[in-house]
This record gives structure tokens, C-alpha cells and sequence, in this order.
């Protein structure tokens, strides 16, 4: 992830919210649009027959999930004129090409990312200093950097009257135009640009569109995919997640949004794996992926994968999102962009995107929800069923507003884990950056970068703050800690707009997580796990499930 999440109802028109909306879709199921309303405005696998399964218990975690009223938190409120010294920002870049090579060293291979920025916090003694970001040469010959590591001077990197954001989706490299058809997407524009507004209010209007269709889609996709695990466990005792989650995943973002059947078009079931290597091709100079130490550091980090290797697969991808997504494409036209520039930012929003935060984020969740143990599954499944039944029986945003231990244990996974670990911006003017104990002056042009995780587990915003605490924004006090819970570049209580940088899908996101726990706990009550790291998050394989008892 280094994905990022991208898509999302904006607030004014669906965000997640108690209201529930039953205007009719935009566009007609293929590709011609609908004519929108005058006053409208842009906003935010096979069917495998059910197994039976006997009752198991459910997996303990490795550290006990507190499910008591959470403690005081520290205080959150909003940050006052400060009298803090002003320090020389601490840490050095090195030899030229030895000092950038030594630290990807260390980040990748001798230290590992957490342990890379322990230790410089603790020789500098200070959350903010300089270092190099991977891949530097011969990928990237300028990758100095002002590392920001704490909640408060972490957001910083989301002030684009302070930051400019041009070229620095994946930080201190950009990919090659190359494997998105010769156009940078929309998460390479800062929002000076031009076509910046234009393709977020893109986004708003695909997202919008067809919004009726988010959950009935979605539990079809991953009714599948639980049915998938089922058959797993009785014929093999385990079931691997990730898999199952990318079909689905795929399946289901396509034919919400366009109402689109990969499995009936030539694309086929190769859509996950196609999106793998195409993602591959863009992220390898950031990635471990466990080979041995000199092979991949030569093939992955020095020098850039050849993008014709990758053009064939993306050829299909991008023909199937051209059949696909005619309406929105004409709609792209009246806003000044062309259908191929509109395309190929439709697919990189699902297949990047989307796809990629749900890839990260649901094997994510389910980890640190497994871990949790049996207390927490039994009252999630009570909550989930008590509410759908009030409601009827229907799965609704309505419904979902009053599910508040579900709605914070998702919030609480975000907050953990962020899907999107680094952020990073130029500073358009000389700044005065303030973390917990200090103040630093940055110069105009100076790239800064934030490490996510270190900003939303500072111990001086969150209590416990390495523990998964599912209730934590439960509350009044819970949701004041909100705008501390920045995973979608931006805080959690703000929404996105063309004038920022807030990922487009930041409400998506959050129905989308809160659907797969709910249908998890209409199922069953309790389940079990494995847990193993891979390139992009975890390894989740099903070892057990107990239907649901009540």
C-alpha cells in the first residue's frame, strides 16, 4: 500500500451516516449515462454449497485485547501556540551514494522498517530528523528526507498550503508514466493542477452513481467467499484468505461500479493476478518480497523493471475497463478530460487503489479481530445481530451507524495498521515544523515524510497505544480521538475534496471494512487463524469457523 485507498462518498451526498438514500443510479447497467438531475452535484466465485461445521473455539490473541471501558485518553485537544525551543533538525544523508545505499541497507534487511526508525529516534533523541528513503541510486538520486514521527507533526503532510504533493505518491521515486498509459494518475497531481479537480470529481461521480449497488454487490462477492472457506476447512482443514479476498474483492468493486462480470468477459479470473504484477512493476523499489539479500536488493532496488515486460497484461486490463466504463467515460468528456486519460484513471482507482486497499487492508483487519479472541467475536455478533434484526433484517448505512463496538474496532484496525504506511511532500515555503518537544525549520524544498504508524501509535495521543483496543473510539471521548486516525491522508473527521489531497474513497473504505464484519458475524460466531508477513501485509489462513449459535 503502499497502496493508497482511494474512493469514497463524500460527506454532503452518501457519506456513512444514519440517512439512507434512495435516489436512483446515475448510469444504466453498461455504459451509457443517464441523464444526471439539473441539480446534482459531485460528491463525495463459483457458489460452493454450504458445509457444515462442527464447533470450534476461537483463537486467542498474542496480547489480551482490553474490552473494559478504555482509560483516560491523553489530552486531544486542539494544539496552542507553543513557546518550544527551536533545534537544528538532527541526522545527516551521508556520502553520496554510500549514505543512501547504507540506509536502504538498514531499512530493508539489517533493521527492518519499525527497528529503522527506533533506533534514529533514539540516537537523536527526537521524533523529527533526517535520513534517506529507499530505493535511492540508481532509481532515485535525490532521497533525502525530513523524517515527521509523531502525531503532531505528522500532519503537516496533509497542509497543502504548506506541502506540495506533485510526483510523490510513492515518495522519493516515481514510476514510469509508462504503465499507466503515458498519463500520471490522479494520485501523482497536487491540487494546483488543473485535471486534479477534474478526475477527483471523477471519482466522486463513479462512487456516487451507483451507490445502491455497494452492499447488495458485496454481499454476493463475499457470500461467496466465506462459502470458499467452508468448503476449505472441510476438505482441508484450512482455507487461505488472501486469495479468496482478491477474486472477491475484484469481482466486487467491477460490478458495483460498472456493473461489470470479469469471469464472462476475456479477462477471466486473471484480473487479481494481472493487477499483482502491474503493481509489482510499480512498487518493486519500496518492496522486500523475502528473496535473498544480494538478488533482490540488485534486481528490485538498483534498477527499474522494464515496463514492456508488463504491457500485454495491462493491454487486457485496460480493454476490459474501456468496454466497460463507456458512461463515465462521456462524462469525463464534458469535463474537459479525454476517454483514454479518463480510463486509465478509472482503472488505476480500482485495480490501485481499491482492490490494493482492500487486498492489504481486509487480511489486515481479520488478523488483529482473530487475535482478539472469543469476548470480542461474541460481542460483535451480538451487536451485529441484535441491530440487524431491529432493523428488520436488512443490511443498511442506517442499520450500521448503530453497531458503535463494530464501527470502532474498524476504526481501530485503520488506526493500528494503517494501509498506507509513508506520506510524503515538498515544502512550498520555509516552515516550522513542531513535534511533542521541539521545534525545526524546514527550507522551501525540502522533502518531508511521514511513517504512519508511528503517528497513530504516539503514546502522547493514545493510550495503550500499541494494543488493538477494539472500544477506543467508542464514546464521546472515543470519537474526539478520531482526527488522530489518518489513514486516509487526512483526519478521519474531515472529507475529502478537489482541494485536497484526502483519498477520494475514505468513506468507501470504512463501508466496505464495516460490511466485512458484519457479514463475518451474521455467519458465525467466533473463528480462528494464522498469521504469516508478506510483501503487502499479512497472510491470513482460516482454520476454523463456529457458525452462528444464536
Amino acid at each position: 500500500m503502499a497502496y493508497s485507498s482511494s474512493l469514497s462518498f463524500q460527506s454532503s451526498h452518501l457519506q456513512i451516516s444514519s440517512h439512507t438514500h434512495n435516489n436512483k443510479p446515475f448510469i444504466s447497467s453498461k455504459s451509457k449515462l443517464l441523464q444526471l438531475p439539473s441539480n446534482h452535484h459531485f460528491f463525495k466465485l463459483t457458489n460452493i454449497s454450504r458445509i457444515h461445521l462442527n464447533t470450534v473455539h476461537a483463537s486467542i490473541s498474542e496480547r489480551p485485547t482490553i474490552l473494559q471501558p478504555s482509560p483516560q485518553q491523553p489530552q486531544t485537544s486542539k494544539a496552542q501556540p507553543s513557546n518550544l525551543p527551536v533545534r537544528k533538525i538532527p541526522g545527516d544523508y551521508g556520502l553520496p551514494i554510500v549514505g543512501p545505499w547504507k540506509d536502504r541497507t538498514d531499512y530493508f534487511y539489517n533493521q527492518g522498517k519499525e527497528e529503522f526508525f527506533k533506533s534514529r529516534i533514539q540516537k537523536y533523541q527526537s521524533t523529527i530528523f533526517r535520513t534517506n528513503m529507499p530505493p535511492g541510486p540508481f532509481i532515485s538520486f535525490n532521497s533525502k528526507v525530513i523524517a515527521l514521527l509523531d502525531g503532531k507533526s505528522f500532519p503537516t503532510l496533509f497542509d497543502v498550503s504548506k506541502v506540495e504533493k506533485k510526483d510523490l505518491f510513492t515518495g522519493t521515486f516515481m514510476p514510469s508514466v509508462e504503465l499507466t498509459g503515458g498519463y500520471r494518475m490522479l494520485s501523482y497531481l497536487d491540487p494546483s493542477e488543473p485535471n486534479h479537480a477534474k478526475l477527483k470529481k471523477l471519482m466522486f461521480l463513479m462512487l456516487s452513481s451507483r451507490r445502491d449497488y455497494v452492499i447488495p454487490q458485496f454481499q454476493s462477492y463475499y457470500k461467496n467467499l466465506f462459502e470458499e472457506l467452508e468448503f476449505g476447512l472441510s476438505t482441508k482443514g484450512k482455507c487461505g484468505f488472501n486469495e479468496a479476498n482478491d477474486h472477491a474483492a475484484f469481482g466486487f468493486l467491477v460490478s458495483a461500479w460498472f456493473d461489470a462480470k470479469p469471469a464472462e468477459s476475456s479477462l477471466g479470473r486473471d484480473g487479481p493476478s494481472i493487477i499483482g504484477k502491474w503493481v509489482l512493476f510499480q512498487l518493486h523499489p519500496v518492496l522486500s518480497l523475502g528473496l535473498p539479500k544480494a538478488i533482490e536488493d540488485v534486481a528490485l532496488h538498483n534498477f527499474r523493471l522494464p515496463p514492456n515486460l508488463i504491457k500485454k497484461d495491462y493491454a487486457r486490463l485496460y480493454e476490459f475497463f474501456y468496454d466497460n466504463t463507456g458512461g463515465l467515460m462521456e462524462e469525463a468528456e464534458n469535463m474537459g478530460l479525454s476517454k483514454e486519460e479518463a480510463c486509465h484513471n478509472l482503472l488505476f482507482a480500482t485495480c490501485f487503489n481499491s482492490f490494493g486497499g482492500m487486498k492489504i487492508f481486509f487480511p489486515n483487519m481479520l488478523k488483529w479481530v482473530g487475535r482478539a479472541g472469543v469476548k470480542l467475536h461474541t460481542q460483535l455478533a451480538q451487536e451485529i445481530r441484535s441491530v440487524i434484526k431491529s432493523n428488520g433484517g436488512k443490511v443498511t448505512m442506517r442499520a450500521m451507524e448503530e453497531m458503535h463496538l463494530m464501527k470502532s474496532t474498524v476504526f481501530e484496525a485503520l488506526r493500528i495498521e494503517p494501509p498506507v504506511a509513508s506520506q510524503y511532500g515538498r515544502a512550498k515555503k520555509d516552515l516550522v515544523i513542531e513535534s511533542h518537544d521541539g521545534a525545526f525549520e524546514v527550507k522551501e524544498g525540502e522533502m518531508l515524510f511521514g511513517y504512519q504508524p508511528f503517528a497513530t501509535k504516539d503514546p502522547k495521543i493514545f493510550v495503550r497505544s500499541e494494543e488493538f483496543v477494539a472500544d477506543r473510539f467508542m464514546g464521546e471521548e472515543g470519537e474526539k480521538l478520531l482526527r488522530h486516525v489518518v489513514w486516509s491522508n487526512g483526519p478521519q473527521n474531515e472529507s475529502p475534496s478537489v482541494s485536497n489531497k484526502q483519498c477520494a474513497g475514505k468513506d468507501f473504505v470504512v463501508l466496505v471494512s464495516r460490511m466485512l464484519l458484519v457479514e463475518l458475524f451474521l455467519r458465525y460466531d467466533s473463528f480462528e487463524i494464522e498469521v504469516k508477513n508478506s510483501a503487502l501485509g499479512a497472510a491470513v489462513t482460516v482454520t476454523s469457523l463456529k457458525r452462528a449459535s444464536f
